[in-house]
């Protein structure tokens, strides 16, 4: 699979639900296969999220291409605005 999705189903962070939503909804909208990933399941996996971003802090929703990292959600969102979403996530 290529596009994966790190996100969470636990978080009282309402910008972080409403992001991961938004995302979720793009690419469904564009039709572009992607796995989620959820980092709520264990430690190991928000670590793994966090050592492929190169960002220690980082938070859901973060995007790559297998293991290559696309970016977070503000990334995600100008690639929106600019229409070159596939090009984001390293499709095109």
């Amino acid at each position: 699979m290529g596009v994966k999705l790190y996100y969470t189903t636990v978080t009282a962070s309402r910008s972080v639900k409403s992001q991961q939503a938004e995302v979720i909804r793009i690419l469904d909208s564009k039709s572009i296969v992607y796995e989620l990933v959820d980092i709520s399941v264990g430690g190991e996996v928000r670590d793994e999220m966090r050592s492929k971003s190169g960002d220690a802090t980082a938070v859901p929703p973060q995007l790559f291409n297998e293991d290559q990292y696309c970016g977070n959600y503000e990334m995600f969102s100008e690639a929106v605005e600019a229409d070159t979403v596939e090009q984001f996530l390293k499709l095109a």
